[in-house]
């Protein structure tokens, strides 16, 4: 039997714990979860790539089904590149869902083959993003119940407290 496999793309500047709301969500539906962190020239992080590859890792280091690869390029050439044709999108509040909705389309129109799939992320996290944390811990906010032990570490290092 084939394995079902889904690519998970994202900035991931940084993991959050609503990302991996949606890395578990998304291994209860597939044997395999590709966190393909998008190498964007146009967007400035926080964190470099190779800081991001290794938060992932550690936020999910008992995840054997659990693949952490970086892409740049179109979304679509590197899911079929990757062997699949499934997206994993998050979703958090309502405001998510218009911009996620027309990338979906977008992708779809680039590749037919490609199928988005949208999962929520548990409600507790409904209201977090990764620029409202950095924003917080840049002022020396606790964001430590939003974020895996690692991020929240490297957050401080960079802010410098």
């Amino acid at each position: 039997m084939k394995k079902r496999v889904a690519i998970y793309p994202g900035t991931f500047d940084p993991i959050t714990n609503g990302h991996l709301s949606v890395v578990d969500r998304a291994l209860k539906i597939f044997d395999k979860l590709v966190i393909a962190i998008l190498n964007n020239p146009v967007k400035v992080p926080l964190f470099t790539l190779e800081e991001r590859i290794y938060m992932i890792k550690h936020a999910v280091q008992n995840g054997a089904n659990i693949e952490v690869d970086t892409f740049d390029g179109l979304l679509v050439d590197y899911v079929i590149k990757k062997g699949t044709n499934v997206i994993i999108r998050g979703l958090r509040a309502l405001s998510d869902f218009e911009y996620e909705f027309q990338t979906a389309l977008m992708n779809r129109k680039l590749n037919r083959e490609v199928q988005s799939i949208f999962l929520m992320t548990d409600y507790k996290w409904f209201y977090t993003s990764s620029t409202i944390i950095k924003e917080a811990a840049s002022f020396n906010g606790d964001v430590s119940g939003l974020v895996p032990k690692v991020v929240n570490q490297k957050l401080k290092q960079k802010f410098g407290y």
